[in-house]
């Protein structure tokens, strides 16, 4: 059992790195106007995305009286994960 939760967890962190691969990927390829555009969208929804979590993790740990540890690769993570969920969408919306 502990194998195949090792295994989950190794595949698990294939992917968060695969994300965030295709994220600086995706951020630093040109394209032209609609590419750009759909890149654009993507990154200010994650951005909003990134500083709401911060914010509401800051309002919980001022309202539990707890220091302020945030952990780098969660917060990585999290954010490659939502601006992969939204490129997804704007890619459909608009075509690519």
């Amino acid at each position: 059992m502990t194998e195949i939760g090792l295994l989950a967890f190794g595949v698990f962190l294939l992917l968060l790195i695969v994300l965030d691969v295709g994220m600086i990927v995706s951020l630093v390829r040109q394209g032209d106007e609609r590419r750009q555009m759909i890149v654009w969208k993507t990154s200010t929804y994650t951005l909003l995305g990134a500083s709401g979590a911060l914010v509401l993790d800051i309002i919980e740990n001022l309202v539990r009286s707890q220091p302020m540890a945030v952990n780098p690769f969660i917060h990585l993570a999290s954010t490659a994960t939502i601006y992969f969920v939204v490129l997804m969408i704007y890619r459909k919306k608009y075509g690519d």
